[in-house]
């Protein structure tokens, strides 16, 4: 019997050990890719940044501007989430929080109106497909490269939705990266495009806000060529920002995973041990009963 437990703790502590060995390769390789997706998230920012206050000085003097990504629809009767999770698992509650996310906006939504999914990665994909949800777009297996050419396809089509009346409103979920251990699920308002207020408070402190500049062709013309580059730089910057959470996580979940199994190694092989010398025990035990029988036997 002792042997017998001895063996099945030395078996559960090998298999626990080369799990431990997966986790801690995961850790390493979720490690370095973190620091190339973290440096593209942050330099995405000052673009994405910057582009937002070039629109808001446009719509200050192109208020006549008619553009269909800046109009409203009349009735509001159809809404669309674009939500932006992972292909894969192992990264902690990163999926789940930001479906958990668009969950509680769709169930809050006081209006009456039919909810859409747009979905980028499999996880978000799966997730709304098996409830039932109206799938209005997925967008998977982007990899861990991501490049403007993603965003451009996912804008595009987000896009032309908007412009033949598929949907109403389009609002933006994803994981906005703060450090490893902590992503903030973040929704924003994708369309119609509500330009962002200029720094100026009033509106005569707006236009001396954009007083100084001089465009060509004509503001008009910029802000038409802008609008569609402006979605597509909004989901390229979510879309940099949900991966860079993405690693972030699964370094965390995988970092925690290698000390947990440790503790369990430690753990199973202090319960061995206390198994072995328990059986030894036993055994002294038995000779030495067995050794006083055969004396109290041979008188």
């Amino acid at each position: 019997m002792a042997g017998s437990g001895v063996r099945d703790f030395k078996r559960r502590i090998r298999s626990v050990t080369n799990t431990k060995q997966i986790t801690k390769a995961m850790k390493m390789v979720a490690a370095a890719k973190l620091r190339k997706a973290q440096e593209s998230a942050e330099a995405s920012r000052p673009y994405a940044g910057k582009l937002a206050e070039v629109l808001a000085r446009l719509s200050v003097i192109s208020t006549d501007s008619r553009h269909p990504l800046l109009e409203k629809h009349e009735a509001i009767d159809k809404v669309t989430y674009l939500v932006i999770t992972a292909d894969r698992g192992l990264c902690g509650a990163f999926n789940t929080n930001i479906i958990r996310a668009a969950n509680d906006a769709i169930k809050q939504e006081q209006r009456s109106v039919e909810n859409g999914i747009a979905a980028v990665g499999r996880k978000s994909r799966d997730f709304f497909r098996k409830r039932g949800f109206k799938m209005q777009g997925e967008f998977v297996n982007l990899g861990d490269n991501i490049s403007y050419a993603h965003a451009k396809e996912i804008g595009q089509y987000i896009i032309q939705m908007y412009e033949e009346g598929a949907t109403d409103e389009v609002y933006l979920v994803y994981a906005r990266f703060v450090n490893a251990l902590r992503q903030v699920p973040t929704i924003v308002k994708l369309l119609p495009i509500e330009p962002p207020q200029s720094e100026a408070g009033d509106e005569k402190g707006g236009r001396e806000f954009v007083a100084d500049y001089i465009y060509e062709p004509s503001a008009d013309a910029i802000l038409t060529t802008l609008l569609p580059r402006y979605v597509e730089s909004q989901i390229y910057h979510a879309l940099l920002e949900s991966k860079a959470s993405e690693h972030g996580a699964r370094m965390t979940a995988m970092g925690n995973a290698t000390d947990n199994a440790s503790e369990l190694i430690d753990n199973l092989t202090l319960r061995m041990n206390k198994a072995r010398q328990a059986g030894i025990t036993t055994e002294i035990l038995e000779i030495v009963g067995g050794a006083e029988a055969l004396r109290k036997g041979g008188k």
